[in-house]
């Protein structure tokens, strides 16, 4: 019998916040973060991310616990780390931003 984080038909919260910060990680690497490298590689971090995120939905329960709560905070957390990838893949592209 497989672990809840290898089965992919069971819900895991240790899976998807994985999938979320191990994307996370990979698009500061491919952006090169400082320097903010222009690379359309960044979707595939993106892509991931959001399928961290619906993992992590999977596993809301319909009524409100601590453990309810717990999953939104992931969730929030989710959120951020979306939208620092969709920063790091937009940013580059947007030449009214920078002064170059």
């Amino acid at each position: 019998m497989l672990p809840a984080v290898f089965n992919l038909y069971r819900k895991s919260l240790l899976r998807g916040s994985v999938f979320v910060l191990g994307s996370l990680y990979a698009a500061f690497r491919l952006a090169d973060f400082p320097h903010n490298r222009a690379t359309l590689l960044l979707i595939l971090p993106a892509l991931l991310a959001c399928i961290g995120t619906w993992e992590t939905t999977r596993c809301m329960q319909r009524r409100w616990s601590f453990y309810h709560g717990g999953v939104l905070l992931l969730l929030y957390m989710d959120i951020m780390a979306i939208a620092m990838i969709l920063f790091l893949l937009f940013y580059p592209y947007a030449q009214w931003i920078s002064s170059r």
